[in-house]
């Protein structure tokens, strides 16, 4: 199995509304390699589970393009991308919940989840007992879902969404509400299927120690990429369109309009404030 990569252009999504346009996002320019891991962050209304519902093909960007490997799912048809769904990508909503079928059991729910992926890849798609093991819900297969932990349901909507061997694996809020222990049983099961699987992994996330697990942060900010975080270090993010979002502190300091001299020299950049304005 190997992983998806995801490629964002310039992408662009306003929600109509009677009598008022909401902008989500305002131009994302984001690239993500086959195998990696990803955790978008931000305030609320960012745009974070915005952009990852355009990755899942559950809405359509209003502008820009969006790639999935080498498809442009804002080009396929709705029949196409709900396929892709049901083999290539993995999706879990926030709430673990929702994402599963509270009457049947753990192993049911992992064996419908993959029926579609078994039809079109025979042979390809391992049984819902390697899942389980995989995720370390061996144990619980034969429970029914709405008798489970917060954390174990959590664990078992993330096999449910691995059961198809996707390349991509999106998930919203994977741990909000649960309590340190059942986070972390969370994070586990996420660093193993990309260990073990090699799947690209975007996560929206509140919490920074989440983001932190996952190795790089991508900070959505009024529906841009404001900023990125690597190996502990937070930097700026140079768009499309030649803009930079500074952080929060320096606009803070310096207001909208704020004339501001750009130098660079070997390899450095310096911007400057005109103290005469």
């Amino acid at each position: 199995m190997s992983g998806l990569a995801v490629v964002c252009r310039r992408v662009v999504h306003i929600y109509r509304t009677e009598g008022n346009d909401v902008v989500a996002l305002a131009g994302v320019d984001l690239d993500i390699a086959p195998g990696e891991m990803v955790a978008l962050v931000g305030p609320s209304g960012s745009g974070k589970s915005t952009l990852i519902a355009l990755l899942a093909g559950l809405m359509r960007a209003s502008a820009g393009q969006v790639r999935i490997g080498t498809v442009d799912i804002s080009k396929v048809s709705d029949t196409e991308l709900a396929r892709m769904r049901g083999t290539d990508l993995g999706v879990v909503l926030q709430g673990a919940q929702r994402n599963l079928l509270p009457y049947a059991t753990v192993r049911s729910n992992v064996w419908l989840a993959q029926r579609r992926a078994a039809q079109v890849r025979p042979g390809d798609v391992e049984s819902p007992e390697r899942v389980l093991s995989l995720l370390g819900l061996t144990g619980v297969a034969h429970r029914r879902v709405d008798g489970l932990p917060p954390g174990t349901a959590q664990r078992t909507a993330l096999a449910a969404a691995m059961a198809s061997s996707p390349g991509l694996l999106l998930v919203d809020e994977p741990t909000s509400q649960l309590d340190r222990k059942a986070r972390d049983e969370v994070l586990e099961a996420l660093t193993t299927i990309n260990s073990e699987r090699g799947t690209t992994i975007v996560t929206v996330t509140h919490d920074p120690e989440v983001g932190q697990c996952l190795g790089r942060v991508v900070t959505i900010r009024d529906g841009r990429v404001g900023s990125e975080g690597r190996d502990g270090r937070e930097f700026a993010v140079i768009a499309g369109d030649g803009t930079v979002q500074l952080p929060p502190e320096i606009l803070d300091a310096y207001p909208p309009g704020t004339l501001l001299t750009v130098e660079h020299t070997d390899g450095q950049v310096t911007m400057l404030v005109n103290r005469a304005s």
